[in-house]
């Protein structure tokens, strides 16, 4: 049975994207040359073959438009499929790209959560990351109050936001740079394939998909 219309791919702006292209293109995924153009502000782009619709959005946008079906595969870090843990997603390939970790970091010279534990019951922390920040915490016996930012996090500690913050860190300058250490490591981070899990059923493109990326890679889980 043919399709008519283009599978859409979505894949996040940032730091994942440029490891993502080389593998993509691995798999048979190349954007238009209009999708390497920095002065372009589309978001939606075809494939150089025209097989694939490939859209540019926010990380976290791009777990919602492949849980939801708008698209029907796409590329994003682990941390997102965990803070968001949508039904409809499956992620069966870890891509082995966009390494880094989720981590507590505080002030230098602050109690470590395993001090804090004993002296405190109640934190408030700056993140993007509120569901998996609070399950932490909450697993350490400590009600964690998470004030939602999109950036910036490192300043709040410092204006007297939060005590401490969750963030991904890769190589720690940012958070030497603005006086905090990295105390806890939450989860270590990669990029993973992600795909409709509907659509996976229903579309053979799509297992096609997964077939083609796991061939460059390994398998994370079960179907």
């Amino acid at each position: 049975m043919g399709h008519s219309r283009p599978l859409t791919f979505a894949v996040p702006k940032g730091r994942i994207l440029e490891e993502a292209l080389p593998v993509m293109a691995r798999a048979g995924i190349v954007p238009e040359a209009a999708f390497h153009d920095k002065a372009n502000r589309a978001l939606s782009f075809a494939s150089d073959d025209g097989a694939t619709r490939i859209i540019r959005v926010r990380a976290f946008d791009v777990a919602t438009f492949v849980a939801f079906g708008a698209a029907q595969a796409g590329i994003v870090g682990s941390d997102v499929i965990e803070e968001f843990d949508y039904s409809e997603l499956y992620a069966p390939v870890d891509l082995a790209i966009g390494h880094c970790r989720l981590s507590v970091a505080e002030p230098r010279g602050g109690l470590g959560v395993d001090d804090l534990s004993a002296r405190a019951s109640h934190l408030r922390i700056a993140t993007k990351y509120p569901n998996i920040a609070s399950r932490w915490f909450e697993r350490r016996g400590i009600q964690a109050e998470c004030v939602k930012l999109n950036g910036a996090m490192e300043l709040a500690p410092s204006l007297g936001l939060s005590g401490r913050i969750v963030d991904l860190v890769s190589s720690g300058r940012t958070l030497a740079d603005n006086g905090l250490v990295e105390t806890d490591r939450i989860m270590d981070v990669s990029a993973r394939l992600i795909v409709n899990r509907a659509a996976l059923k229903t579309d053979p493109r799509v297992a096609g998909l997964v077939d083609r990326f796991r061939a460059l890679t390994r398998v994370v889980e079960p179907a």
